[in-house]
């Protein structure tokens, strides 16, 4: 289903496309968060470091302090999360703020020139994982330069938890632009696809017989496709009319020898040759019933399916029942008509009058005193479903479905060639509707055939 679907292949792929994005984007959105996020307690550190530089001062002992106090009362609150640290690796003296308490944050042992800052992760008080700043400065005093190595240092647990909080903001968000985006793109391959759609109407169309080519107002990338099937229904035109007058002209042909046959069966009857005559004769019916059988699909298919005319079905029902009924067959007949009058099947009055005819003369042929005729409009979708009955003897269930094929005629006894019913089958084949036949509960035949509906009909 999926692999023959055009439209789900589209969406799938651009789902799939969209989802890749949205979680790269996810993983991207919360690294740039957390390297925004880190340079700025960077910055903030950097701040705190100089702050601290400014306030350390020496005693007259060699010893040192911090003699203005922090702003951030952080460091004063034990295990705050924000300390600082200042060592004198040369005399072994080291301070730090209150908040580390009793510990200390083990800095690296590489060596720091003096001015540059270096960052580091290291652990602190309690398993933390801290973000630490460390500087050299000289401090000039009256002994002369001292070199003090100053740390400021910050727990992650408060960024990461940020980071968390962001991340669990950031999915829905994403989840949200994800919908949006797969409802755009669905939008979007609808529309591309909607030509595609217009040339499937445009190709029933034609096969229904409602247009002959397809409409070339199409955008310009499915063009050579339309350019194409047109060329494609010209040229079979040309093959089916030159297919066509072949036709007509060979069984046009036939008739003047099948008439001198049928001329020459007479007189050896009458010479005595009676088995000869009967065998002649009966070839010439043979060949006769299929002459007249492509001489009636060639005047169907040259006057071709003619579309959107609509033509009254109760008007020609009742004009074939009055012709039928002058017939000895139809005057021996009671007539019953129920076919609304506002019913309207979409055909050349010509097809239908043809289908009716032979249809309606069918059941009086085989009626023994009743013929009844009626419209339904709960068939297929689009068709009219039009019923023909008679009480006659009925059909075997074995030879219900021969009826209709070529030539078929299941009583000889009866006048007639076996031709009407399949003639009323190609008529219907042209339009798209259908034939059945079945045998009444009570006796008789009864033929159903959908008829295409006109605008007209009220359904």
């Amino acid at each position: 289903m999926i692999a023959r679907s055009l439209r789900l292949r589209l969406l799938l792929s651009a789902t799939g496309a969209i989802a890749i994005a949205l979680v790269l984007a996810g993983f991207g959105l919360t690294a740039l968060f957390d390297r925004h996020v880190e340079r700025r307690i960077q910055d903030e550190l950097a701040t705190y470091l100089r702050q601290l530089s400014g306030g350390i001062e020496f005693s007259e002992d060699g010893s040192f302090f911090v003699g203005v106090p922090m702003a951030d009362p952080r460091f004063e609150v034990t295990f705050s999360g924000l300390y600082w640290q200042v060592e004198d690796d040369d005399r072994a003296l080291a301070i730090h703020s209150r908040s580390l308490w009793d510990t200390r944050i083990a800095l690296p042992t590489d060596p720091l020139q003096v001015g540059i800052i270096h960052h580091h992760r290291l652990p602190g008080p309690g398993g933390a994982t801290l973000m630490v700043q460390e500087r050299r400065i000289l401090f000039p005093t009256n002994e002369g330069n001292r070199s003090l190595r100053i740390a400021l240092a910050l727990d992650r647990a408060d960024l990461d938890a940020a980071l968390q909080a962001f991340a669990g903001d950031l999915v829905p968000s994403l989840s949200l632009l994800g919908l949006v985006l797969v409802l755009a793109v669905w939008f979007q391959v609808s529309m591309g696809l909607r030509p595609l759609d217009a040339i499937r109407r445009g190709v029933s169309a034609v096969r229904n017989g409602r247009a002959n080519r397809l409409p070339e107002n199409q955008p310009s990338e499915v063009m050579p496709l339309v350019v194409e099937v047109n060329d494609l229904l010209e040229n079979q035109e040309k093959v089916v009319e030159r297919a066509r007058q072949r036709a007509g002209d060979l069984a046009h042909g036939l008739k003047t020898p099948l008439t001198i046959l049928q001329s020459d069966a007479a007189r050896l009857r009458t010479m005595g040759e009676t088995k000869l005559a009967e065998e002649i004769e009966g070839l010439v019916q043979t060949m006769r019933r299929h002459v007249d059988r492509e001489l009636a699909r060639v005047r169907l298919t040259e006057k071709g399916v003619r579309p959107g005319q609509d033509t009254c079905l109760s008007t020609m029902v009742e004009k074939i029942v009055r012709t039928i009924h002058r017939t000895p067959q139809g005057e021996v007949c009671r007539w019953s008509l129920d076919v609304p009058a506002d019913l309207y099947v979409s055909m050349d009055d010509g097809d239908l009058a043809e289908l009716l005819g032979n249809l309606i003369d069918n059941a009086a042929h085989w009626a023994l005193s009743e013929v009844t005729i009626r419209a339904e409009t709960n068939g297929r979708d689009g068709f009219i479903s039009l019923l023909v009955e008679d009480d006659g003897p009925g059909v075997s269930e074995a030879d219900l479905g021969k009826l209709g094929n070529r030539g078929i005629r299941l009583d000889e006894q009866v006048p007639g060639n076996g031709l009407g019913l399949a003639i009323v089958r190609d008529i219907l084949a042209a339009y798209g509707g259908d034939i059945g036949f079945a045998n009444k509960l009570d006796g008789g035949l009864q033929v159903r055939v959908s008829l295409p509906a006109g605008k007209s009909a009220t359904l």
